[in-house]
């Protein structure tokens, strides 16, 4: 008798588990008429090396493709759209005033900036999801003075059209860091390896540095840098591709996005396909795993030391994952991990809700750590002056050092983008340099108005674009990196 009663609870359980599915996935069809319609370039998806492709390619064959890759975007999409005149502030239109063929450079390519002298050593720069080359090129350009050869690879599915992210997987990604790695030591095979990856290319340097520690074919970078890291991402990434199903019909195309935004940035898409989300899942995973496996086996003790800096406020990345599920787990090799506070002065700590004022004690409460600390933000008592607290690995007491700045007025936090931008970036900063100019300022930004007017919504153009501590972040890059 117990038999059949298991079999109809099950079967009862199934059904209810299909119908909460259907609903959702209703739920979602109904939410699709708030998204605009899909234009050609989250149509179109281009066509990019896959993984052994990669693996077999070198630096000039990856060109070449890249360079093929735009050449038909421009036959297939540029030219059709321009001649539409239907997006004219639209990056693919060659007529825009954002549009990349148009401006001083295209940083949506990869690129190799040579020292101007023989190089003491080899980066690697990789750059963030849904971004572009352009996100790294200030420090890339700062270490090529500093005697580096920079090597910065253009991620797959990125610098072209949103839609090429539907199809672009993390897999590939590591393929090119791997591809890039080796550029990077055929053209300095002595001297020192180093990895700097911003944000998704935190994930990726992190993920290639666990697979060099079983893989002696891989070089093994001597440190790595680590800017806003994807070390972990929010639980709708984990289930983001069930909310993609109904694009299998063609009526609900626009489900396999998130975002449906206009393309007004020339190195950065603004939309968001529902697949990016799951590969930022999958690779955060993959990540975990790795370190599982490293720390079973006893290879983890010999992983690079690794310089981080986050901003404690990151609504992309978990900065409680960057303290709990990486720097938690690193060895005692000299890691240290860089957290850049909210603003704490007087004036705009009234306005902090009660778990941003207190995360940073939460987070890291008074202990002895194997890593360095150094928190940035705003002194006690000091007004809005920043100073730079620093406690050593295996100590509790602080050393302070004044920045010999404020923190500015007008912001209460940084943010996951800001960081790797100066305040003179042409793009992104608050205070952009003369001279260069890439259709728009989203810096200087700072909208007032009625809502429902603009084509973006008032939260994406009021978030911090560029960092005002960037003389700091790279003072203590360079620090590593020597």
């Amino acid at each position: 008798m117990r038999l059949p009663r298991m079999r109809n609870v099950m079967a009862w359980t199934l059904v209810l588990i299909l119908l909460i599915v259907v609903a959702l996935l209703g739920i979602r069809i109904a939410g699709l008429s708030s998204l605009p319609e899909l234009e050609p370039w989250h149509r179109l998806v281009p066509q990019e090396l896959e993984v052994d492709e990669l693996d077999a390619a070198d630096w000039q064959a990856y060109l070449a493709a890249e360079a093929a890759l735009f050449e038909h975007l421009q036959r297939e999409l540029i030219e059709p759209v321009t001649a539409s005149g239907k997006a004219p502030c639209s990056r693919y239109a060659s007529d825009s005033p954002v549009y990349p063929g148009n401006l001083p450079r295209d940083w949506n390519r990869s690129f190799i900036l040579q020292p101007s002298g023989p190089a003491r050593g080899v980066v690697v720069l990789l750059h963030g999801l849904t971004d572009s080359p352009y996100s790294l090129r200030h420090i890339a350009q700062h270490l090529s003075e500093q005697g580096l050869l920079a090597v910065v690879p253009r991620m797959p599915g990125h610098g072209t059209v949103p839609a090429a992210l539907t199809a672009a997987h993390w897999e590939q990604w590591l393929a090119a860091t791997r591809l890039a790695v080796r550029e990077a030591r055929r053209q300095v095979p002595d001297g020192p390896l180093y990895l700097v990856g911003y944000s998704n290319g935190g994930a990726l340097a992190l993920r290639y540095s666990l697979a060099a520690l079983e893989d002696e074919r891989l070089a093994m970078p001597q440190r790595l840098v680590l800017i806003s890291p994807m070390i972990g991402v929010t639980s709708y990434a984990r289930y983001a591709g069930l909310a993609a199903l109904p694009a299998l019909l063609p009526a609900f195309a626009k489900s396999a996005w998130m975002n449906v935004l206009p393309e007004f940035n020339p190195f950065k898409y603004n939309s968001f396909p529902v697949h990016a989300a799951r590969q930022t899942y999958e690779l955060t995973s993959e990540v975990q795993g790795a370190f599982d496996a490293a720390e079973a086996d006893g290879r983890l003790s010999r992983l690079p030391p690794v310089l981080a800096l986050q901003s404690l406020a990151d609504s992309t990345v978990s900065t409680p994952a960057v303290v709990r599920q990486l720097f938690e787990r690193l060895p005692a090799n000299g890691s240290e991990l860089v957290i850049f506070d909210i603003n704490r002065s007087q004036a705009a700590s009234t306005l902090l809700r009660a778990d941003m004022s207190g995360l940073l004690e939460t987070l890291l409460p008074p202990a002895e750590r194997d890593y360095d600390l150094t928190v940035v933000g705003v002194a006690p008592e000091q007004g809005r002056a920043v100073e730079a607290r620093r406690i050593a690995a295996g100590s509790q007491q602080a050393q302070r050092q004044p920045l010999g700045v404020d923190y500015p007025s007008q912001l209460f936090s940084l943010s996951h983008v800001a960081l790797p931008f100066p305040p003179s970036d042409p793009l992104y900063g608050s205070e952009p340099i003369a001279g260069e100019s890439y259709g728009v300022a989203l810096g200087t930004l700072a909208p007032r108005g009625e809502q429902g007017v603009l084509v973006v919504g008032l939260d994406s153009l009021q978030r911090a674009t560029s960092n005002p501590f960037y003389d700091y972040l790279l003072q203590r890059i360079d620090e590593d990196l020597r």
